[in-house]
């Protein structure tokens, strides 16, 4: 059994596919854990504000079957495929860390933008406080603490998740 960690986020009908996507995810991976929501402003590009939150669940999916169902997931939600890499999102579901898993292929592990987007690290340093980074061997708290937060703006945003959402304490 794998212990994952999702990252969610959204800047079209944010509220709608952040909820649509959580129970899906839970559809097919079962309870989640969830850090709280951020709402951040679009990095890369002039665009409406994100939506942002890290999820993680259990599973005995493979690396690509993980992936495989996050663009599913993100196809459902109205995600287009070939958008250009900093543009406005129905629903962007990537994954952040499978085990302890160090890979290039079928994706990157653990997921660069970690230690780069506080969209990323705030969440999941609040989900995962003590686990540590797989390369830098620092956990996520610390990454946190240490990170310019003058660099990206974002903030916690009050969120009611679906009553059918069934999640787990971290």
């Amino acid at each position: 059994m794998a212990k994952i960690y999702i990252s969610l986020g959204t800047n079209i009908e944010p509220e709608l596919h952040l909820q649509a996507g959580l129970l899906d995810l839970q559809q097919h991976f079962g309870p989640l854990s969830l850090s709280r929501v951020f709402e951040s402003e679009s990095v890369g590009f002039k665009g409406t504000n994100f939506l942002n939150m890290v999820a993680s669940a259990d599973t005995d999916m493979s690396i690509a079957e993980v992936v495989a169902k996050f663009k599913m997931i993100e196809q459902a939600n109205g995600r287009i495929r070939g958008e250009k890499k900093f543009s406005p999102r129905s629903l962007d579901i990537d994954l952040l860390l499978y085990n302890d898993e160090i890979t290039r292929l079928p994706v990157e592990l653990p997921r660069g933008e970690i230690l780069f987007n506080a969209f990323v690290l705030w969440p999941l340093a609040e989900l995962a406080p003590n686990l540590l980074h797989p390369i830098v061997g620092v956990s996520y708290q610390t990454l946190w603490q240490q990170y310019d937060k003058q660099q990206q703006q974002l903030w916690p945003v009050p969120f009611t998740f679906s009553p059918q959402l069934h999640c787990v304490s971290a």
